[in-house]
């Protein structure tokens, strides 16, 4: 694969995983969304389609890595470092990408989120926190828990995701990115509930960046002083998945 077909892929493929993913927060999350409050199971599976929709169509050009940690997990395993930036390079800009396509479906909601005069607090006409929309936020801000959980969360990710490789089959009829979809609906609800589940610097980093920018009615915080546990948490997760797997597999 060349640099462009892969930075091109990462760039589309991460760019629809955001989009769902950043997609279906936002519905659950703004009022005036037919999807308001539909609960935690619908935003594990909005992320886990969105891996299947990226995956898929970036396979062709990229092999749809779509995320930092896993590539630096299968740069550990093979050794093999040369194309490492421009995978990152396009996962970022895919990210910001789909950020901003997911603000631009929801753009009536976003201008939707003001404070109406006259209202008191804890109306329904208060304004929405909107950094979860796009990024992660812990539900217990304690960074040596927040960071491991990011870990653990990771190497449960990229493990498997390099143990797929040995099942013959799986790659050419293309049951292993339903497999892994599958795999993060699973990480969502089992392991998401502290600190939401980066577990993909570019998921995270992007957005945020994005969040930063973007002219949202009382958007509130873009929350930079936790922005590095969901960066540096899946990539020491991902360097251990990759590790642990060339050892003992």
């Amino acid at each position: 694969m060349s640099n462009g077909d892969i930075f091109v892929g990462e760039v589309i493929g991460t760019a629809i995983l955001i989009l769902f993913g950043a997609g279906v927060c936002a519905a659950v999350t703004l009022r005036h969304s037919k999807a308001r409050a539909s609960g935690w199971v619908v935003i594990a599976f909005g992320w886990g389609f969105g891996v299947l929709a990226g995956a898929y169509t970036a396979a062709p050009l990229s092999g749809g890595q779509l995320n930092p940690a896993v590539t630096i997990g299968i740069a550990i395993d093979t050794g093999k470092w040369g194309k490492v930036w421009v995978y990152l390079l396009g996962q970022l800009v895919g990210a910001m990408l789909g950020a901003v396509l997911a603000y631009l479906v929801y753009l009536a909601q976003f201008q939707a989120n003001v404070h109406r005069e006259g209202t008191t607090e804890g109306t329904a006409d208060e304004p929405v926190p909107t950094l979860g929309i796009f990024s992660t936020i812990p539900e217990i801000r304690n960074p040596v828990a927040n960071l491991v959980t990011e870990i653990i969360a990771t190497v449960a990710l990229v493990l498997p995701i390099l143990a797929f490789g040995l099942t013959k089959g799986l790659g050419q009829s293309g049951t292993t990115v339903l497999i892994v979809s599958l795999l993060v609906v699973g990480i969502g609800l089992s392991l998401g509930g502290p600190t939401g589940y980066a577990i993909n610097p570019a998921r995270d980093l992007g957005p945020r960046i994005v969040h930063t920018f973007l002219p949202i009615p009382n958007k509130g915080t873009s929350d930079w002083s936790y922005a590095w546990i969901p960066v540096v948490g899946p990539l020491i997760g991902g360097a251990l998945a990759g590790a642990l797997y060339n050892a003992a597999f």
